[in-house]
Protein backbone atom coordinates (compact mmCIF):
# COMPACT_ATOMS: atom_id res chain seq x y z
CA UNK A 1 0.00 0.00 0.00
CA UNK A 2 1.35 3.40 -0.97
CA UNK A 3 1.97 5.69 2.01
CA UNK A 4 1.63 9.44 2.25
CA UNK A 5 5.41 9.60 2.66
CA UNK A 6 5.85 7.89 -0.73
CA UNK A 7 3.46 10.42 -2.27
CA UNK A 8 5.52 13.20 -0.70
CA UNK A 9 8.78 11.80 -2.11
CA UNK A 10 7.41 11.31 -5.62
CA UNK A 11 5.61 14.65 -5.81
CA UNK A 12 8.54 16.62 -4.35
CA UNK A 13 6.49 18.38 -1.67
CA UNK A 14 6.21 17.91 2.08
CA UNK A 15 3.91 15.42 3.77
CA UNK A 16 1.80 18.24 5.18
CA UNK A 17 1.42 19.76 1.70
CA UNK A 18 0.34 16.38 0.31
CA UNK A 19 -2.24 16.06 3.08
CA UNK A 20 -3.60 19.55 2.49
CA UNK A 21 -3.70 19.06 -1.28
CA UNK A 22 -5.69 15.81 -0.90
CA UNK A 23 -8.15 17.50 1.44
CA UNK A 24 -8.76 20.44 -0.87
CA UNK A 25 -7.17 23.25 1.14
CA UNK A 26 -6.95 26.48 -0.84
CA UNK A 27 -3.56 27.50 0.56
CA UNK A 28 -2.01 24.91 -1.79
CA UNK A 29 -1.57 26.07 -5.38
CA UNK A 30 -3.93 24.64 -7.96
CA UNK A 31 -1.02 23.14 -9.90
CA UNK A 32 0.41 21.38 -6.84
CA UNK A 33 -3.03 20.16 -5.75
CA UNK A 34 -3.73 18.73 -9.20
CA UNK A 35 -0.28 17.07 -9.40
CA UNK A 36 -0.65 15.43 -5.97
CA UNK A 37 -4.21 14.26 -6.62
CA UNK A 38 -3.34 12.79 -10.01
CA UNK A 39 -0.34 10.98 -8.54
CA UNK A 40 -2.51 9.63 -5.71
CA UNK A 41 -5.01 8.23 -8.22
CA UNK A 42 -2.22 6.77 -10.34
CA UNK A 43 -0.65 4.99 -7.36
CA UNK A 44 -3.95 3.95 -5.80
CA UNK A 45 -3.38 5.92 -2.61
CA UNK A 46 -6.27 5.96 -0.12
CA UNK A 47 -5.89 8.12 3.01
CA UNK A 48 -6.82 6.52 6.31
CA UNK A 49 -9.87 7.84 8.12
CA UNK A 50 -7.72 8.49 11.18
CA UNK A 51 -5.39 10.71 9.18
CA UNK A 52 -8.27 12.60 7.60
CA UNK A 53 -9.80 13.14 11.01
CA UNK A 54 -6.62 14.74 12.29
CA UNK A 55 -6.59 17.17 9.39
CA UNK A 56 -10.28 18.03 9.44
CA UNK A 57 -10.64 18.05 13.24
CA UNK A 58 -13.69 15.81 12.82
CA UNK A 59 -14.38 12.52 11.07
CA UNK A 60 -16.65 11.68 8.16
CA UNK A 61 -18.62 9.53 10.55
CA UNK A 62 -22.02 10.21 12.12
CA UNK A 63 -23.14 8.32 15.19
CA UNK A 64 -26.63 6.96 15.78
CA UNK A 65 -27.80 6.40 19.35
CA UNK A 66 -30.65 3.95 18.90
CA UNK A 67 -32.66 1.53 20.98
CA UNK A 68 -34.33 -0.32 18.09
CA UNK A 69 -37.13 -1.86 20.11
CA UNK A 70 -37.89 0.35 23.10
CA UNK A 71 -36.74 -2.61 25.18
CA UNK A 72 -38.76 -5.05 23.01
CA UNK A 73 -37.16 -8.23 21.59
CA UNK A 74 -37.71 -7.11 17.97
CA UNK A 75 -36.91 -3.72 16.43
CA UNK A 76 -39.72 -1.35 15.51
CA UNK A 77 -40.00 -1.42 11.69
CA UNK A 78 -40.45 2.35 11.30
CA UNK A 79 -37.20 3.15 13.12
CA UNK A 80 -35.46 0.39 11.19
CA UNK A 81 -36.58 1.96 7.89
CA UNK A 82 -35.43 5.39 9.06
CA UNK A 83 -32.03 4.02 10.05
CA UNK A 84 -31.55 2.41 6.64
CA UNK A 85 -32.51 5.68 4.98
CA UNK A 86 -30.09 7.68 7.13
CA UNK A 87 -27.24 5.32 6.23
CA UNK A 88 -28.07 5.72 2.54
CA UNK A 89 -28.38 9.50 2.78
CA UNK A 90 -25.12 9.90 4.65
CA UNK A 91 -23.34 7.48 2.33
CA UNK A 92 -24.34 9.56 -0.69
CA UNK A 93 -22.67 12.53 1.00
CA UNK A 94 -19.42 10.67 1.73
CA UNK A 95 -20.18 9.89 5.38
CA UNK A 96 -20.37 6.61 7.24
CA UNK A 97 -22.84 5.68 9.97
CA UNK A 98 -21.73 4.29 13.30
CA UNK A 99 -24.24 2.64 15.64
CA UNK A 100 -23.30 3.80 19.13
CA UNK A 101 -23.93 1.06 21.68
CA UNK A 102 -26.55 2.14 24.23
CA UNK A 103 -25.27 2.75 27.75
CA UNK A 104 -27.09 0.68 30.32
CA UNK A 105 -27.71 0.50 34.04
CA UNK A 106 -25.23 2.52 36.09
CA UNK A 107 -23.51 3.98 33.03
CA UNK A 108 -26.79 5.63 32.03
CA UNK A 109 -26.48 7.88 35.08
CA UNK A 110 -23.23 9.31 33.73
CA UNK A 111 -24.19 12.51 31.91
CA UNK A 112 -20.93 12.48 29.95
CA UNK A 113 -21.13 8.87 28.70
CA UNK A 114 -22.34 9.63 25.16
CA UNK A 115 -20.47 12.93 24.98
CA UNK A 116 -17.18 11.14 25.67
CA UNK A 117 -17.88 8.58 22.96
CA UNK A 118 -18.74 11.28 20.43
CA UNK A 119 -15.50 13.12 21.18
CA UNK A 120 -13.31 10.04 21.36
CA UNK A 121 -14.54 9.00 17.92
CA UNK A 122 -14.47 12.60 16.60
CA UNK A 123 -18.01 12.16 15.32
CA UNK A 124 -19.30 14.85 12.98
CA UNK A 125 -22.65 14.62 14.74
CA UNK A 126 -25.14 12.24 16.32
CA UNK A 127 -28.72 11.18 15.49
CA UNK A 128 -30.73 10.10 18.54
CA UNK A 129 -33.90 8.01 18.31
CA UNK A 130 -35.86 5.45 20.26
CA UNK A 131 -34.20 6.21 23.61
CA UNK A 132 -35.41 7.72 26.87
CA UNK A 133 -34.44 11.42 26.82
CA UNK A 134 -34.77 11.55 30.60
CA UNK A 135 -31.67 9.40 31.05
CA UNK A 136 -28.75 11.53 32.27
CA UNK A 137 -26.51 10.16 29.50
CA UNK A 138 -29.00 11.29 26.84
CA UNK A 139 -29.66 14.65 28.50
CA UNK A 140 -25.92 15.22 28.73
CA UNK A 141 -25.52 14.67 24.98
CA UNK A 142 -28.42 17.01 24.18
CA UNK A 143 -27.00 19.71 26.47
CA UNK A 144 -23.48 19.45 25.02
CA UNK A 145 -21.89 21.21 22.04
CA UNK A 146 -22.12 18.01 19.94
CA UNK A 147 -24.38 18.47 16.85
CA UNK A 148 -27.47 16.32 17.55
CA UNK A 149 -30.61 15.52 15.58
CA UNK A 150 -33.44 14.28 17.82
CA UNK A 151 -35.95 11.95 16.15
CA UNK A 152 -39.38 12.25 17.82
CA UNK A 153 -37.78 13.58 21.00
CA UNK A 154 -39.09 16.89 22.31
CA UNK A 155 -35.98 18.31 23.93
CA UNK A 156 -33.88 21.36 23.18
CA UNK A 157 -30.15 21.89 23.36
CA UNK A 158 -27.57 24.39 22.15
CA UNK A 159 -26.84 22.39 18.98
CA UNK A 160 -29.96 20.30 18.39
CA UNK A 161 -32.59 20.00 15.70
CA UNK A 162 -35.82 18.13 16.44
CA UNK A 163 -37.22 16.01 13.63
CA UNK A 164 -40.76 14.64 13.64
CA UNK A 165 -43.75 13.95 11.44
CA UNK A 166 -46.99 15.92 11.77
CA UNK A 167 -48.41 13.54 14.37
CA UNK A 168 -51.27 15.86 15.35
CA UNK A 169 -52.34 16.44 11.77
CA UNK A 170 -51.98 12.77 10.86
CA UNK A 171 -54.18 11.66 13.74
CA UNK A 172 -56.75 14.26 12.68
CA UNK A 173 -56.82 12.66 9.23
CA UNK A 174 -57.67 9.32 10.86
CA UNK A 175 -60.48 10.86 12.94
CA UNK A 176 -62.03 12.64 9.94
CA UNK A 177 -61.86 9.52 7.82
CA UNK A 178 -63.54 7.25 10.37
CA UNK A 179 -66.19 9.86 11.05
CA UNK A 180 -66.88 10.30 7.33
CA UNK A 181 -67.52 6.55 7.11
CA UNK A 182 -70.31 6.87 9.66
CA UNK A 183 -68.43 5.45 12.63
CA UNK A 184 -69.51 7.23 15.77
CA UNK A 185 -68.24 5.25 18.78
CA UNK A 186 -64.56 5.72 18.12
CA UNK A 187 -61.69 4.52 20.30
CA UNK A 188 -57.96 5.23 20.35
CA UNK A 189 -55.15 2.86 21.25
CA UNK A 190 -52.36 5.21 22.25
CA UNK A 191 -48.68 4.63 22.72
CA UNK A 192 -47.00 5.22 26.10
CA UNK A 193 -48.36 8.56 27.25
CA UNK A 194 -45.00 9.79 28.51
CA UNK A 195 -43.78 10.00 24.89
CA UNK A 196 -44.49 13.18 22.89
CA UNK A 197 -45.35 11.12 19.81
CA UNK A 198 -48.12 9.36 21.72
CA UNK A 199 -49.39 12.57 23.27
CA UNK A 200 -49.54 14.34 19.90
CA UNK A 201 -51.38 11.53 18.12
CA UNK A 202 -53.93 11.17 20.92
CA UNK A 203 -54.41 14.94 21.05
CA UNK A 204 -54.84 15.23 17.29
CA UNK A 205 -57.45 12.45 17.27
CA UNK A 206 -59.36 13.83 20.27
CA UNK A 207 -59.31 17.45 19.09
CA UNK A 208 -60.52 16.55 15.61
CA UNK A 209 -63.38 14.51 17.03
CA UNK A 210 -64.32 17.44 19.27
CA UNK A 211 -64.42 19.68 16.21
CA UNK A 212 -66.78 17.19 14.60
CA UNK A 213 -69.06 17.30 17.64
CA UNK A 214 -67.96 14.08 19.33
CA UNK A 215 -66.21 13.38 22.61
CA UNK A 216 -63.51 10.80 23.23
CA UNK A 217 -64.34 9.53 26.73
CA UNK A 218 -61.57 8.07 28.86
CA UNK A 219 -63.00 4.57 28.64
CA UNK A 220 -62.38 4.64 24.88
CA UNK A 221 -58.68 5.45 25.26
CA UNK A 222 -56.54 2.37 25.85
CA UNK A 223 -52.79 2.66 26.42
CA UNK A 224 -50.56 0.47 24.29
CA UNK A 225 -46.84 0.27 23.65
CA UNK A 226 -46.47 0.77 19.86
CA UNK A 227 -46.12 -3.01 19.38
CA UNK A 228 -48.45 -5.83 18.26
CA UNK A 229 -49.09 -7.54 21.59
CA UNK A 230 -49.74 -4.23 23.34
CA UNK A 231 -52.31 -3.34 20.68
CA UNK A 232 -54.02 -6.72 21.01
CA UNK A 233 -54.22 -6.42 24.79
CA UNK A 234 -55.61 -2.88 24.57
CA UNK A 235 -58.22 -4.00 22.03
CA UNK A 236 -59.35 -6.84 24.28
CA UNK A 237 -60.02 -4.25 26.98
CA UNK A 238 -62.08 -2.15 24.56
CA UNK A 239 -64.08 -5.21 23.48
CA UNK A 240 -64.93 -5.93 27.11
CA UNK A 241 -66.75 -2.61 27.48
CA UNK A 242 -70.56 -2.75 27.80
CA UNK A 243 -70.72 -1.01 24.44
CA UNK A 244 -67.80 -1.80 22.17
CA UNK A 245 -66.41 0.74 19.67
CA UNK A 246 -67.28 0.60 15.99
CA UNK A 247 -64.01 2.25 14.93
CA UNK A 248 -60.48 2.18 16.34
CA UNK A 249 -57.45 4.35 15.67
CA UNK A 250 -54.18 2.61 16.58
CA UNK A 251 -51.38 5.12 17.10
CA UNK A 252 -49.00 2.73 15.35
CA UNK A 253 -49.51 0.13 12.65
CA UNK A 254 -48.23 -2.66 14.86
CA UNK A 255 -50.83 -1.84 17.52
CA UNK A 256 -53.53 -1.58 14.86
CA UNK A 257 -52.54 -4.99 13.50
CA UNK A 258 -52.63 -6.37 17.05
CA UNK A 259 -56.11 -4.87 17.46
CA UNK A 260 -57.24 -6.59 14.25
CA UNK A 261 -55.98 -9.91 15.62
CA UNK A 262 -57.93 -9.43 18.86
CA UNK A 263 -61.08 -8.48 16.93
CA UNK A 264 -60.81 -11.65 14.85
CA UNK A 265 -60.16 -13.78 17.94
CA UNK A 266 -63.40 -12.40 19.42
CA UNK A 267 -65.37 -13.66 16.43
CA UNK A 268 -65.84 -10.18 14.96
CA UNK A 269 -64.91 -8.86 11.53
CA UNK A 270 -62.83 -5.95 10.28
CA UNK A 271 -64.22 -3.65 8.93
CA UNK A 272 -67.83 -4.90 9.10
CA UNK A 273 -68.04 -4.78 12.89
CA UNK A 274 -65.10 -2.51 13.70
CA UNK A 275 -63.12 -0.28 11.34
CA UNK A 276 -59.40 0.04 12.06
CA UNK A 277 -56.88 2.73 11.07
CA UNK A 278 -53.17 2.70 11.97
CA UNK A 279 -50.24 5.11 11.82
CA UNK A 280 -46.81 4.70 10.13
CA UNK A 281 -47.48 2.66 6.96
CA UNK A 282 -44.92 -0.02 7.76
CA UNK A 283 -44.55 -2.73 5.07
CA UNK A 284 -46.75 -5.19 6.99
CA UNK A 285 -49.74 -2.83 6.67
CA UNK A 286 -50.06 -3.55 2.96
CA UNK A 287 -49.88 -7.34 3.46
CA UNK A 288 -52.40 -7.69 6.29
CA UNK A 289 -55.81 -9.18 5.52
CA UNK A 290 -57.75 -6.97 5.30
CA UNK A 291 -55.05 -4.52 4.28
CA UNK A 292 -54.59 -1.77 6.85
CA UNK A 293 -55.71 1.80 6.26
CA UNK A 294 -53.06 3.99 7.83
CA UNK A 295 -51.49 7.41 8.20
CA UNK A 296 -48.24 7.32 6.24
CA UNK A 297 -45.02 8.83 7.51
CA UNK A 298 -42.74 9.73 4.61
CA UNK A 299 -39.73 7.56 5.46
CA UNK A 300 -37.52 8.70 2.53
CA UNK A 301 -38.11 12.37 3.40
CA UNK A 302 -37.67 11.66 7.10
CA UNK A 303 -34.35 9.88 6.56
CA UNK A 304 -33.09 12.51 4.12
CA UNK A 305 -33.97 15.28 6.57
CA UNK A 306 -32.11 13.54 9.39
CA UNK A 307 -28.97 13.19 7.26
CA UNK A 308 -29.18 16.76 5.94
CA UNK A 309 -29.81 18.31 9.33
CA UNK A 310 -27.01 16.55 11.19
CA UNK A 311 -24.47 17.50 8.50
CA UNK A 312 -25.76 21.08 8.38
CA UNK A 313 -25.35 21.32 12.15
CA UNK A 314 -21.85 19.88 11.93
CA UNK A 315 -20.85 22.45 9.30
CA UNK A 316 -22.39 25.42 11.10
CA UNK A 317 -20.48 27.71 13.50
CA UNK A 318 -20.86 26.60 17.14
CA UNK A 319 -22.57 29.86 18.10
CA UNK A 320 -25.11 29.78 15.26
CA UNK A 321 -28.74 29.31 16.33
CA UNK A 322 -29.97 25.89 15.06
CA UNK A 323 -33.18 25.55 13.09
CA UNK A 324 -35.08 24.12 16.06
CA UNK A 325 -37.70 21.75 14.65
CA UNK A 326 -38.42 20.14 11.29
CA UNK A 327 -41.97 18.78 10.89
CA UNK A 328 -42.76 16.54 7.91
CA UNK A 329 -46.19 16.08 6.36
CA UNK A 330 -48.24 12.90 6.75
CA UNK A 331 -50.90 11.47 4.43
CA UNK A 332 -53.76 8.99 4.64
CA UNK A 333 -53.48 5.68 2.79
CA UNK A 334 -56.95 4.15 2.38
CA UNK A 335 -57.17 0.37 2.28
CA UNK A 336 -59.76 -2.26 3.27
CA UNK A 337 -59.58 -2.22 7.08
CA UNK A 338 -61.80 0.86 7.37
CA UNK A 339 -64.40 -0.29 4.84
CA UNK A 340 -63.72 2.42 2.29
CA UNK A 341 -61.72 0.38 -0.24
CA UNK A 342 -62.63 -2.82 -2.01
Amino acid sequence: MVSIHELSRRSGVSVSTVSRALNGYTDVSAATRQRVQELARELGYSPSEAARTLVRRRSTMVGVVWDPGFGQPAPHPFLHQVLDGIRYGLGNRGYDTLLVAPVLDEAAQDAEAYVRRARQLSLAGVVVMGVDPAQPCVRGLIDSDVPVVLVDIDRRGPRTVRLTSDNVGGAALAARHLHALGRRRLACISGPLDLPTSEDRLRGFRDELAGLGHDLPGELVAAGDFFHDGGAEAMRGLLALPERPDGVFGCSDLMALGAMSAIGDAGLRVPDDIAVVGFDDVPAAAYARPRLTTVRQDVPAFSAAAAEQVLALAASPPDEEPEGAVVLETSLVVRESCGAAG
